[in-house]
């Protein structure tokens, strides 16, 4: 058996519908199962509840093989710590109790990078306590999403412009969700690997912000320009948002150490490299948004 978290997720969904068809029976855990989609409830057990809860955990990876692993969002947490490693330490547990076979975490790049990512390096000490449970472990290791562009799609429409804290000429690396669930649900469907390991996703190239947004302007057939905003002004619209102190402390390491070349440090090779280009992305994803989001 399969368990899915964060099955309504950004990621979550994907990875649920690559697995769905392929005969493994699925758990799903969800706070919400009502945002599942009704043919997909139907063919799936659902949990409901919270995956960082331990008589939740526990009932759910009862039977199971294989578990995806995704910490969802907390943007209240009082600090990094709390929202990925105490919010894993009850699943750690059951991978022990339940002997679990293995298990796929979504996790960052940059180990051996820098000790001061915000939210890189509390992934990368929420894999370690996974891979200290004995479990057979791949951390998902990705760059930034191309995805998350679609917070923006209102400003993308309105104004012509996106905004970013980082240096509008550096190429990094940058990858479509969509080739994170593929690259997720071919390890969870994978009986044969074994031991802890990490799975480095980056995309087919390394753009710069201004490389994207002349694509963008190319398949919105406007011009779309990126805008710098300074660490500091990005901060304050983040607690603006409700953002608690740590959390918008640790997003402003994280992209201070992106800037520096965190997610440069990974060697591309033709495994990491990925097939969904920031092109196909903006026409399949980024314009339908655009297009259905309204004018301010």
């Amino acid at each position: 058996m399969l368990v899915i978290t964060s099955p309504t997720g950004q990621i979550g969904r994907q990875v649920l519908d690559r697995v769905l068809d392929r005969g493994e029976p699925i758990r799903v855990i969800a706070r919400d199962p009502g945002r599942l989609p009704a043919h997909v409830r139907e063919r799936v057990d659902v949990v409901q509840g919270s995956h960082g809860d331990t008589d939740v955990i526990d009932y759910a990876f009862a039977g199971a093989d294989a578990v995806f692993w995704l910490v969802p969002r907390d943007p209240h947490a009082a600090s990094l710590e709390v929202a990925y490693v105490d919010f894993t330490r009850p699943a750690c547990d059951a991978f022990k109790n339940h002997n679990i076979q293995r298990v796929v975490g979504v996790s960052a790049l940059g180990r051996g990078v820098s000790d001061k990512a915000g939210h890189v390096s509390v992934s990368l000490a929420m894999d370690d306590l996974i891979a200290s449970t004995g479990v057979s472990y791949r951390a998902l290791t990705m760059p930034s999403f191309m995805d998350n562009l679609l917070w923006q799609v209102e400003a993308i429409k309105n104004q012509g412009v996106f905004f970013s804290p980082l240096s509008a000429d550096r190429k990094m690396p940058s990858c479509a969700t969509r080739d994170i669930a593929t690259v997720a649900a071919t390890l969870l469907l994978d009986s044969s690997w074994a031991g802890v390991d990490s799975v480095p996703v980056l995309g087919p190239q390394d753009l710069s912000l201004n490389d994207m947004a002349q694509i963008m302007s190319e398949v919105l057939e406007r011009p779309i320009r990126c805008q710098h905003i300074p660490f500091d002004a990005y901060k304050a619209q983040l607690r603006d948002r409700g953002i608690s102190e740590a959390m918008a402390q640790g997003t402003i390491d994280m992209m201070r150490a992106k800037d520096a070349g965190l997610d440069n440090a990974e060697p591309r090779t033709p495994q990491a490299s990925t097939p969904t280009s920031f092109h196909q992305w903006c026409t399949d994803a980024l314009k339908p948004a655009v297009l259905a989001s309204p004018v301010r």
